[in-house]
């Protein structure tokens, strides 16, 4: 029988503690995590928590490294393969949506079988798949083994994430998150970098070679080092009925729907600068390759260094809610802004300021991020990887609409850019208060520190 002030448990399996309860500690997944059978093991996770962080942090760079290290080559593929630019795109396609969906699918599975198994499989398929990218004789097989890759890769994404809501909780968690934008930060400014230099020494299919040695190590790495962090006892025994039924539960949680779609509009608004930023400030401010090259790199520590701020000094002294509010604001005042000097409100204005508010813009992301993606999985303690699946597919299929719509008015005007992140950062803003609702959250929040 329920006692007074426990928590509910819902019909569809998804525990949903009260809001503001950062820590249920009186729910059963929070008594299993404190079984004598789950705590030694996982104390001990935690007690190597600088190798669990560097495992965890390649396996969440590893997307960043199969897309942008290949970037540099996509003239090459179009000469060598005979295919048009637009048969090229498609191999970027294909990897995006290959990881925007595996994720649907590897979640659960980690749910019901633990995180390592289907983690060490994704793993060896994508080993696997990008050596015969590598190998490819027709831009058709590229694109089918591409898509084969970006769906074995979404192991890694998607069961990190897990991992992490297994070992940390509250405080802990939203450092942990922080710790990991650290490394996402850095793999999209080096990638490019190690594919331009591997493209010195070799051609295209050198980049796909490197990429097979570099997930062959972090396979063996994770058979090595990665235990198990899900115990049975807490593992779903349900198949597709029962996962498609956790999912939607999940979904008619208004507050993790809240913040799956704020942190999925704030990536997406991340995702049109990605796209869009190269065009506007090199074809449009006229800047050298090198000097965007230089903002780019700026704006991404701008977003590293935020997200230490928020792990360190911010999280534990003051309320996730409110510096999530805080960045998203940012972000929305500074899309605004650049919306503004891009539509000529100003007048003719030259790069500095348009730069600036790229950086501000990019840098509240270190604030937004990472508290979205804690605050949701703090909700989900019994079904942590299809939290995650469903997380991160919301990510990526929100930042493969939001990246075409930067160049949907031509190459003479900003303003697509800047438009498609105001919406979005509005979009975010909008899900987080409407949904979310983090005025009715308690002001004191009870958390235990993990």
């Amino acid at each position: 029988m329920q006692q007074p002030g426990q928590p509910a448990a819902a019909p569809d399996g998804v525990h949903r503690p009260e809001p503001g309860a950062l820590h249920p500690a009186t729910s059963s997944a929070s008594a299993s995590l404190t079984s004598a059978a789950a705590a030694p093991r996982l104390t001990a996770q935690r007690r190597t928590s600088l190798l669990v962080t560097l495992v965890l942090g390649g396996l969440t760079a590893l997307p960043a490294l199969s897309m942008d290290m290949y970037l540099p080559a996509l003239p090459e593929v179009t000469d060598v393969l005979h295919s048009s630019a637009a048969t090229a795109q498609l191999t970027l396609t294909a990897c995006l949506a290959g990881m925007a969906l595996g994720q649907l699918v590897v979640g659960p599975m980690s749910d019901k079988w633990g995180r390592r198994r289907p983690l060490l499989i994704g793993m060896v398929i994508y080993v696997v798949a990008t050596a015969i990218c590598a190998f490819a004789p027709t831009a058709g097989l590229l694109i089918g083994f591409r898509l084969l890759q970006g769906l074995a890769g979404s192991a890694g994404i998607v069961i990190a994430r897990a991992v992490v809501r297994d070992l940390y909780d509250g405080i802990a968690m939203a450092r942990f998150f922080s710790t990991l934008m650290l490394i996402s930060g850095v793999a999209p400014i080096v990638a490019p970098l190690i594919g331009g230099q591997v493209l010195r020494f070799t051609d295209w299919r050198g980049v796909f070679v490197v990429l097979t040695v570099i997930g062959t190590l972090l396979t063996l790495v994770v058979w090595r080092w990665l235990g198990e962090t899900l115990p049975p006892e807490r593992r779903h025994d349900g198949g597709l009925g029962q996962t498609l039924r956790t999912m939607r539960g999940l979904l008619a949680d208004r507050v993790f729907t809240g913040y799956m779609l704020a942190g999925g509009f704030a990536f997406a608004a991340l995702f049109a600068y990605v796209s869009g930023s190269s065009f506007v400030i090199q074809e449009i401010y006229g800047a050298s390759p090198q000097t965007f090259s230089l903002l780019f790199g700026l704006n991404s520590i701008g977003l590293v260094l935020t997200g230490q701020l928020n792990g360190r000094v911010l999280v534990g002294r003051v309320a996730m809610d409110k510096v999530l509010t805080v960045g998203l604001t940012i972000i929305t005042v500074a899309a605004g802004t650049l919306l503004a000097l891009s539509s000529g409100v100003f007048g003719t204005v030259g790069l500095a300021p348009v730069a600036a508010s790229l950086f501000v813009l990019m840098s509240a992301m270190g604030l937004a991020m990472p508290n979205t993606n804690a605050q949701a999985l703090m909700r989900t303690p019994h079904a942590a990887g299809s939290a995650s699946a469903l997380l991160g597919t919301s990510t990526f299929l929100l930042g493969a609409v939001a990246s075409p719509l930067v160049g949907i008015a031509g190459e003479t005007t900003a303003v697509p850019m800047a438009v498609v992140q105001l919406v979005c950062a509005l979009a975010a803003m909008t899900c987080f208060m409407g949904l979310c609702r983090p005025w009715q959250r308690r002001t004191k929040q009870s958390v235990t520190v993990a």
